[in-house]
């Protein structure tokens, strides 16, 4: 079913009972990552099971055509945001002339600590329009740093791991410091341990990481399923009368932070079972909590997904570690608190410390909720069709960026999906 040029989409379920399998794609944080390691060792590391989320597939395309013609060229990334911070490093050690920019909503997204890291390390970077944010005009050149790195890390992982990547081509090698308390953990540590995969030696301390000068060696990485694909599916899980699906492609060791989803949906009553490289999820009943505490600082991309999950089962949440969402694809938690209203559902903040108030939980006749240009928006409400009875969800086409089958993937365990 082709959504690109449908306004929204109708979304129910007759029987409120699933029973299935899923085929997700990709990882699209360990593909992104893979494509730059791949560029980065011309072609010698090799790469199998790539997401097809849009945003792997316009850093793929992008990475594909950039040449050294001695002209600058133009790079639009459009909405994906792990393309404009990897590039912007990958560009800086990569010769040629580029003007790096993207959609509007990228045009406000800040990118000022990975520019000053890079600028530090002897990059050529300068910005067209308002300091600190894109479009970027880049002379890409060989980095020596000086001295070493700092980076803030309380901002994005993804601006360490894209000055991480290139740091074994920098001549002498990279130092990097990271200062302040480092968000999205885990999402640092998948990029080290690729690159060690493909071969690449470092050693860390508390806050510092330190990689020789060195080549990225022939070899393979192998991209796993999506975790934060398959977060949609434990909330619809949680919110049906009776479930089992199966997952596959899923490892319970595994390099994405998102995989802690199968410690975190427990209290809401879905038990993971491994099998090999899938999972099979089942509704479990559980004596409803009165409220759940949940910590979002290392897997910021499930907070929707639970938070929703949370609050349709009349659960109170207090929860922390959101800060970065309101600089994603759209102010996540504000655009969240406005969805939720709908429901009798209220977000609250007091400093860094949130509050969602379930207690007035109410569902209407009809709900339409908006998705704000953010695929995850839409997936993280897209379950509520299950307490709904007339659920529709305006620009469906926004899940493309991350997980395109998503609509063809309800339908196949019963969902009807109707296009208005």
């Amino acid at each position: 079913m082709c959504t690109s040029h449908i306004p929204s989409i109708r979304v129910a379920h007759p029987t409120k009972k699933l029973h299935g399998s899923v085929v997700l794609t990709g990882s699209k944080s360990e593909s992104n990552r893979a494509l730059i390691i791949r560029a980065l060792s011309r072609g010698s590391v090799m790469v199998s099971n790539l997401s097809d989320a849009e945003d792997t597939s316009t850093l793929s395309e992008i990475l594909n055509s950039i040449e050294n013609s001695g002209e600058e060229a133009t790079i639009n990334v459009g909405p994906a945001g792990t393309a404009m911070r990897f590039l912007t490093a990958y560009l800086a050690i990569t010769p040629g002339k580029y003007l790096l920019t993207g959609n509007e909503r990228m045009l406000q997204r800040p990118i000022k600590p990975l520019v000053d890291a890079l600028q530090s390390a002897g990059a050529l970077i300068t910005y067209t329009d308002v300091t600190g944010y894109p479009p970027l005009k880049i002379s890409g050149q060989q980095l020596c740093p000086k001295n070493a790195v700092h980076i803030d890390g309380s901002k994005s992982s993804q601006y360490i791991s894209a000055i991480l990547m290139i740091g074994p081509l920098m001549t002498e090698g990279l130092q990097l410091i990271i200062e302040q308390d480092l968000t999205s953990v885990p999402y640092m540590e998948m990029t080290l341990t690729m690159m060690a995969e493909a071969g690449i030696t470092f050693s860390r301390k508390v806050n510092e990481i330190n990689i020789p000068p060195q080549k990225y060696r022939p070899g393979k990485l192998s991209i796993e399923g999506d975790w934060s694909s398959a977060s949609y599916w434990y909330s619809i899980v949680a919110l049906s009368e009776y479930s089992e699906i199966t997952i596959s492609g899923l490892k319970k060791q595994s390099r994405q932070g998102d995989r802690i989803i199968a410690n975190l949906m427990t209290s809401l009553g879905v038990e993971t079972i491994f099998e090999g490289e899938s999972v099979l999820l089942q509704k479990h009943p559980i004596e409803k909590p009165k409220e759940l505490y949940f910590d979002f600082k290392d897997c910021p991309d499930l907070a929707q997904t639970v938070l929703v999950c949370a609050g349709i089962s009349g659960i109170n949440v207090k929860f922390t570690g959101v800060e970065t969402l309101k600089i994603k694809e759209t102010d996540r938690i504000q655009a969240l608190s406005n969805e939720l209203k709908k429901l009798g559902i209220s977000i609250n903040n007091r400093g860094k410390e949130y509050y969602l108030d379930a207690s007035n939980l109410n569902f209407p006749n009809e709900i339409v909720f908006d998705t704000y240009d953010d695929h995850r928006m839409a997936m993280s409400l897209a379950p509520i069709s299950l307490r709904c009875k007339d659920l529709s969800i305006r620009h469906p086409a926004v899940v493309s960026k991350s997980y395109p089958t998503f609509w063809q993937d309800l339908r196949s365990v019963g969902f009807d999906c109707t296009e208005e």
